[in-house]
């Protein structure tokens, strides 16, 4: 489940959810509302937090970050590895990562930085499931992304979603993407909340004029 104390005190939650949208208005950024901490179970998520990025992915949270930070140096497979670092040596890259993402089986022995930004996102996303979350944050997945590679990123985000095991947070200001995918939705502005409720209500709640301002 996620729990989140709101900017204006109240505090809002549901059991293992599937999927839930940040949206953004229109160059606000997706600071958390002001003196309050968005947390996951019994952990705090943000700026608030100060742990490592292993000790993150030791307790179940797996974020992807705006512009993708994948290791340009390292190969796809090195990449993948580090996905798994706070783990024993020995353990496996997950097959799994491949059959959602087959492009990385390809190029697994190419350098992150060799490939083209789709394909690096979908590296990115691999690296954050290869630890096996339970809550997957994600920055602006299609920044920069060519609409084929969107679509691809945005099948294996339902996907997840769907199977009911993991919490998504999807952070993102391309409206279409967001209202296909979110079973709930917040629209924040300067750190605060200024509009929630469920995905499918989005258009009828005027969430894409909100994201346009």
């Amino acid at each position: 489940e996620l729990l989140a104390s709101s900017a204006y005190g109240e505090r809002w939650a549901r059991h293992w959810l599937d999927a839930i949208h940040f949206a953004e208005t229109h160059g606000c950024g997706h600071d958390l509302p002001r003196e309050h901490a968005w947390r996951y179970r019994d952990y705090v998520i943000g700026a608030l937090n100060k742990d490592t990025p292993y000790e993150r992915v030791r307790k179940g949270v797996g974020y992807v970050p705006q512009g993708r930070e994948i290791f340009g140096r390292l190969t796809v497979d090195e990449n993948l590895r580090m996905g798994l670092a706070y783990k024993p040596g020995s353990t496996p890259v997950p097959a799994e990562l491949f059959e959602l993402f087959p492009v990385l089986k390809q190029m697994i022995h190419r350098r992150g930085g060799d490939l083209s930004g789709g394909q690096q996102q979908q590296l990115a996303i691999a690296r954050a499931l290869a630890a096996g979350p339970k809550l997957l944050v994600l920055d602006e997945p299609t920044e920069g992304i060519q609409p084929s590679i969107i679509k691809d990123i945005g099948r294996v985000i339902r996907m997840l979603a769907d199977r009911g095991t993991m919490a998504i947070v999807l952070v993102e200001q391309f409206y279409d993407f967001a209202a296909e995918l979110a079973d709930q939705y917040l629209v924040m502005e300067r750190g605060e909340i200024i509009q929630r409720g469920r995905g499918r209500d989005m258009e009828d709640e005027g969430v894409r004029r909100l994201m346009s301002i």
